[in-house]
């Protein structure tokens, strides 16, 4: 299990931006054109762990190379199943190991990775300001190429002090950190907080699209890259679910706002078929 290490989730330049209205009635039906070839529907029993066949934790507390300030750990009492069919991460107010937050940050590294296709996740986040919810996606060579040569893919980020935006950003060398090519997406009403919506991401080569609710708001492809820079993304990448607590993306923390829930009710990995 790899232990803390120092790369960033996000600093965000907007590429591109849509403000459209969310229906989240119904998760996505099947899709056509595509084949299932992972999923996670979460249905274990209540308080039950993550599936250690799909997931791994990230344990640490030393910031995640942002300044956060919580301890992610492997316990119960923040990453579990509900038994309703979700997955719960959870920052509590607790002195752990040095911190005064814990939370849970959970990967597929050395489990699955994929290259091309959709990567979806169904998910309702906390608000609150210095919360900072995630979806996202790290290439599977980091840890012979490091970051950000092994490319970012952040399917979703949310600033816990503006509910109502979803980010959806590409980190790759020569456009990381405060250089990273983003877009957003901004509900008409209501936030992110409401109700459950569904975050995805369609990748092919040269080619990204993020998705909400099945509408796409923000695209890049090599040309949008800075002069020079590489294309980080034609590689197998990991999943990754977290909660950070503060950090430098996010306000101020509003410790009010503990503890709060990450809810997912399914990740899925779609091939496009032949």
């Amino acid at each position: 299990m790899r232990q803390s290490q120092s790369f960033p989730m996000a600093c965000i330049t907007l590429l591109s931006a849509a403000c459209a209205a969310a229906d989240t009635d119904e998760a996505l039906a099947p899709l056509g054109g595509y084949t299932l070839v992972w999923a996670d529907e979460f249905d274990g029993a209540a308080g039950a762990p993550i599936d250690p066949s799909r997931w791994v934790h990230d344990v640490g507390g030393d910031g995640w190379g942002n300044n956060q300030l919580e301890f992610n750990t492997d316990r119960t009492e923040n990453v579990r199943q509900d038994g309703e069919g979700k997955l719960i991460i959870e920052a509590l107010r607790e002195d752990y190991e040095g911190n005064r937050f814990t939370s849970g940050r959970v990967l597929t590294q050395g489990r699955f990775a994929v290259q091309t296709g959709r990567v979806e996740a169904r998910i309702k986040l906390p608000v609150g300001s210095g919360l900072w919810p995630a979806f996202w996606m790290l290439g599977a060579d980091i840890d012979q190429v490091s970051w950000p040569a092994c490319g970012e893919i952040d399917i979703l980020e949310l600033r816990g002090e503006e509910p109502y935006t979803a980010l959806g950003t590409i980190h790759g060398p020569g456009y990381s950190g405060a250089d990273s090519i983003s877009g957003q997406y901004t509900l008409r009403a209501g936030t992110f907080g409401d109700d459950f919506h569904d975050f995805a991401v369609d990748i092919d080569p040269g080619h990204i699209a993020w998705m909400i609710d099945g509408e796409v708001f923000a695209t890049v492809t090599p040309g949008d890259l800075p002069d020079g820079a590489a294309w980080a993304f034609d590689r197998p990448f990991f999943l990754l679910l977290n909660l950070a607590v503060g950090g430098n993306f996010v306000g101020a923390l509003d410790e009010s706002a503990l503890p709060a829930r990450v809810e997912v009710e399914h990740v899925r990995v779609y091939e496009r078929s032949p």
